[in-house]
């Protein structure tokens, strides 16, 4: 069984629920836009649909951004960069993987970043009040093995390389820069988490500036779908987003998180959708909670239908 290909693994990449997200785009569409790619995983999943062949990935980190735009155009240099780097940690992993985090603060190249995020702690990124790269390193293990990096690095470029545009704008850039052919997924800083500043994000956003950017798409007639915050057992992270946009929510069940299994909790943790109005009458969506089995078991079909098996040899 293949699955689709994915060479950035982290904490709050939607990855894992992409399958269901994705019953909410149209068939088919002109452009996807991501104006918080991170990790791009709903370009890759909608490139291995087929739901479109052009895609804008954008994310205000720009260290990422580049990271992407690699990937995608520089498949064979940025794998053979990782093997090197992953084949230096041997004598001491611990202080290699610290040499390497002070490299990539000092520099922000995006070769030495792919290490630390296939290396750090839970795959979860953290950065410190300067916006410095702080997570530390994960004792158990030493990263994504070169091979299977470089799979899933041809992977993503055979999917997406002469389609996708990446680039590093503010997100009220990229939004202003979209039309109606468009379909806009958003996966912002969580309000419930983040505020203006948090640990786990390089940026923040304000979430009344948010709600206005949502606005002006309606104003558009954009279709978008954003997910932000949800709940976690019974606590809820966020303020709804205000009924004045009309938006459709869709709950998705994401099991236990991280920190519940830490603290051998059984907290579910379910995420928000909200969908716009004009794409929510297209696409026939209705307020819905979809179960993580269900998540599960449409995610596996999926992965087994529409990965690209045969990676082209010109690829370059």
């Amino acid at each position: 069984m293949m699955k689709v290909p994915h060479p950035i693994q982290y904490q709050g990449s939607k990855r894992a629920l992409a399958s269901n997200i994705l019953r909410y785009l149209p068939e088919r569409f002109g452009r996807l836009v991501e104006p918080f790619a991170g990790t791009a995983a709903m370009s890759i999943a909608c490139a291995a649909r087929g739901k479109t062949q052009v895609f804008w990935m954008n994310d205000f980190n720009k260290p990422l951004a580049e990271l992407l735009g690699m990937i995608i155009n520089r498949p064979f240099e940025i794998a053979d960069a990782y093997e090197q780097i992953w084949n230096q940690q041997h004598d001491d992993s611990i202080e290699h993987y610290y040499r390497v985090r002070e490299d990539f603060n000092r520099t922000g190249d995006p070769k030495f970043f792919l290490y630390l995020l296939a290396r750090c702690a839970k795959g979860s990124v953290r950065y410190n009040a300067e916006g410095l790269f702080n997570q530390s390193p994960d004792k158990r293990r030493r990263g994504t093995l070169p091979k299977t990096m470089r799979e899933n690095i041809f992977g993503v470029s055979a999917l997406l390389k002469g389609k996708a545009v990446v680039s590093s704008h503010d997100y009220k850039d990229v939004l202003a820069n979209v039309n109606e052919d468009d379909v806009v997924y958003m996966d912002p800083p969580y309000q419930g988490v983040c505020g203006d500043r948090d640990s786990r994000y390089f940026a923040g956003i304000s979430h009344d500036e948010f709600v206005e950017a949502l606005s002006e798409l309606n104003r558009r007639q954009i279709r978008y779908v954003v997910s932000y915050d949800g709940r976690t057992g019974n606590k809820t992270f966020g303020a709804s987003m205000p009924e004045s946009l009309a938006l459709t929510l869709i709950e998705l069940e994401a099991g236990r998180s991280s920190q519940a299994t830490l603290l051998r909790r059984d907290a579910i943790t379910v995420e928000s959708l909200y969908v716009s109005s004009r794409l929510a009458a297209e696409v026939k969506a209705l307020p819905h909670f979809h179960r993580r089995r269900e998540t599960a078991q449409l995610a596996l079909m999926e992965s087994t239908a529409h990965y690209v098996e045969n990676i082209p040899e010109s690829i370059s």
